[in-house]
């Protein structure tokens, strides 16, 4: 098969399903880190889609979990990114089967298409040198290889796989076979890969033709293409989303690309890059790019310092205060405070392990939570009556519902509510309010060009969630 024309753009893929529980207690299953401005004032995936902009590019697939579709289809549109296609997984499946699908879906269009798998909570900070490295990853892949993106380690660092970088490839300057890949290492054989040289961290990039991919995983992970093959034929599009068919795509195994694909393949080679990369994996990774004072502390937030050094401090909620300590990790947000040993940063899932088994709701969700309107959050809460704050954006409207046990009082602190209450439509300015009795049928619209905000006063004898009968949703929400 001939190889594909140099000129033909890149089709970034983005991975954004995951939960990244090590940045626990800011990142948790209902918003985490890949929707989080931890590097920047921009959020973690609109970075990454950004970096993918341009006339060498495609516009991005984005794989993502359903239950997070509203947040990346807004965080796309916040910036700027054209004509994305987001892609559903019904059930979480791990890495081979959602680059299997967004492989498939970009084939129907060019089989020889050229993709870039990368996760959307990585950091890189040297562009000019990942635009370099695409160049050569690009004519590899075009060539027929499976290329990996290897990073050349600064530390012994155990919290990343590593690849042994085997003989250059002949006629593609700057790309190197891959000799083998290795797991988590100790501290001692990182330390000995370290020294030795001619290892790298595996940044869990990767560029191929879209044929190849599907000729591998036919080889190689024949279970992954049956269940996912289905699963992409059976699709159905939902406003801007994708679905795969959940019954096909469940039936695919849990695995990683790098199992499935990576290290059976005898096509595997690797661009060894120097790209001021993270994962941004833990508070003590992302201690390491941030910038830091005379005293290498970095503080964001309400956070006050003093003979302290080597900490990283973070609140998202009340002043927080450090006196006297070294190679700490501070991280305050509304409901839940981490105190960590840099040493331990990796060990954070353990917290929220327990919490889990706990059945704490601090181990998943967040005080605000996100709709495809805007979000809420909880105020105060106490027996039979709770207080929330809600933000609906310009445009946007609630489902037309009622509730069985429980009756609201909203009050309009910023913009302009138009409410329907029963058979009346009501409009609400600033400093007025409105009284929804149980069970009247009402629904939220802000009319408005500014994000509308209210005080949601609510009383009854149950105040869950799940007392909410829809009748009409603009969203397809039941």
């Amino acid at each position: 098969m001939p190889n594909q024309a140099p000129t033909e753009k890149l089709v970034p893929v983005i991975l954004c399903g995951g939960s990244g529980t090590r940045l626990w207690p800011v990142s948790r299953k209902s918003f985490p880190k890949q929707f989080w401005p931890l590097i920047s004032e921009t959020p973690m995936l609109a970075e990454t889609a950004l970096r993918a902009a341009g006339a060498s590019f495609a516009p991005p697939i984005v794989v993502a979990n359903q239950d997070h579709r509203f947040i990346v289809a807004e965080q796309l549109r916040d910036a700027e990114v054209k004509s994305p296609q987001v892609l559903l997984e019904p059930v979480g499946r791990n890495s081979a089967p959602a680059i299997a699908a967004a492989t498939l879906l970009a084939a129907e269009t060019n089989p020889q298409a050229v993709l870039w798998i990368m996760a959307a909570d990585a950091a890189i900070q040297d562009l000019p040198a990942l635009n370099a490295a695409l160049t050569r990853a690009a004519a590899a892949a075009r060539a027929g290889y499976f290329v990996t993106f290897g990073m050349q380690p600064t530390t012994p660092e155990t919290g990343y796989g590593y690849i042994a970088q085997g003989a250059a490839l002949e006629g593609l300057p700057g790309v190197h076979r891959v000799t083998r890949f290795i797991e988590k290492p100790e501290a001692a054989h990182a330390a000995a890969m370290l020294q030795e040289g001619g290892h790298l961290w595996n940044s869990g990039m990767f560029m191929f033709r879209a044929d190849v991919l599907i000729e591998e995983m036919r080889a190689l992970a024949p279970e992954v293409l049956e269940a996912v093959l289905p699963a992409v034929a059976a699709r159905k599009v939902d406003l801007d989303f994708i679905r795969l068919n959940e019954t096909a795509f469940a039936a695919a195994p849990d695995i990683s690309i790098d199992y499935a694909i990576a290290e059976k393949t005898q096509k595997a080679a690797v661009v060894p890059a120097s790209l001021g990369w993270s994962d941004v994996g833990s508070w003590a990774a992302l201690a390491e790019i941030a910038p830091r004072d005379a005293a290498s502390n970095h503080t964001q937030g309400d956070v006050v310092l003093e003979n302290s050094s080597n900490c990283y401090a973070r609140s998202d909620g009340i002043l927080t205060a450090l006196l006297g300590v070294q190679d700490l990790v501070v991280v305050t947000t509304q409901d839940a405070v981490l105190v960590a040993h840099k040493s331990e940063a990796q060990n954070v899932k353990k917290i929220v392990d327990k919490l889990k088994a706990q059945k704490r709701p601090e181990a998943e969700n967040h005080c605000r939570t996100y709709r495809p309107w805007g979000f809420y959050e909880g105020l105060i809460q106490g027996e039979r009556f709770q207080v929330k704050r809600i933000v609906v954006w310009p445009g946007r409207r609630l489902s037309l519902q009622k509730h069985f046990h429980r009756a609201e009082h909203w009050v309009v602190v910023a913009g302009s509510a138009l409410v329907t209450r029963d058979e009346e439509q009501l409009l609400i300015r600033e400093n007025e309010s409105i009284y929804l009795p149980l069970g009247c049928v009402h629904r939220l619209d802000n009319p408005g060009r500014i994000p509308l905000t209210l005080i949601e006063v609510q009383s009854g004898a149950y105040l869950g969630e799940d007392d909410i009968v829809r009748l009409e949703d603009h969203y397809g929400r039941k």
